[in-house]
C-alpha cells in the first residue's frame, strides 16, 4: 500500500482544541483532541488508508482555521475549505447529506435517512453520523432527536449545544431544541 502524508497542525477554538489533518486533496481530520473516538479515528487513517501522519503547516489547514474564526464571530455561514474524505460509500452518502443542512436549521436522523431514500435506516444514519471526522464543517451538530431534543455528540453536549446556539437556536435547559415551523414541513 502507498503511503500518503498527512499534515498534522493544532487549532485553537472557544470551544477548546483542535487537531486538524490535510493533504493536498483536502482536509481529512477536525476533531476535538478530547473526542473518544479520535485514536480510533487517528488508527483507521494510518492502517485502513494508509496515511503517515507528520506535524507541520499545510494550506488547507490554514484555510480551516482562518474560516473558523469568521464562523466564530458570526461571519460566516458556509465553510469552503476543500475536503478528503476517504470513509465507506454509507459514510459518504449520509456526510453529503449533512453537508446539504444549512446553517441555523436542524435534522432530524429519521429525516437524513429519509432524504437517502432509505426512511428505516436512523440507526445507521446515526452510527455513520457518529464517524465524521471533520466536526462543524460538515455539521452532524445540526442533527437533533424526532423530538427535538439533543442527541449524542461526540465532542460533547455542551458543544452541541454551544454551535447550535451560536447558529441560533433556541436550546431549552432540558435540551429542547425550537425548530421553526417552515423546517418542520421542508
Amino acid at each position: 500500500m502507498s503511503r500518503s502524508s498527512l499534515m498534522q497542525s493544532y487549532l485553537e477554538t472557544p470551544m477548546g482544541r483542535m487537531l486538524a489533518l490535510a493533504e493536498d486533496r483536502g482536509l481529512v481530520l477536525l476533531e476535538f483532541t478530547d473526542r473518544p473516538a479520535l485514536p480510533r479515528e487517528l488508527a483507521e487513517l494510518q492502517q485502513r488508508y494508509g496515511y503517515r501522519i507528520s506535524h507541520g503547516p499545510h494550506p488547507h489547514i490554514a484555510q480551516a482555521q482562518l474560516e473558523l474564526r469568521k464562523y466564530f464571530s458570526g461571519d460566516l455561514q458556509r465553510f469552503d475549505v476543500p475536503l478528503h474524505l476517504p470513509a465507506q460509500p454509507f459514510d459518504l452518502q449520509v456526510w453529503q447529506q449533512l453537508l446539504s443542512v444549512p446553517y441555523g436549521e436542524t435534522r432530524s436522523y429519521g429525516e437524513l435517512a429519509a432524504a437517502l431514500g432509505k426512511p428505516g435506516a436512523c440507526r445507521a444514519v446515526g452510527a455513520a453520523n457518529g464517524r465524521n471526522r471533520i466536526a462543524i464543517l460538515i455539521p452532524c451538530h445540526r442533527v437533533i432527536g424526532a423530538d427535538g431534543h439533543l442527541t449524542g455528540y461526540g465532542g460533547g453536549q455542551h458543544r452541541k449545544r454551544f454551535l447550535l446556539r451560536l447558529e441560533g437556536h433556541n436550546v431549552s435547559a432540558d435540551n429542547r431544541v425550537e425548530v421553526q415551523q417552515a423546517q418542520l414541513f421542508s
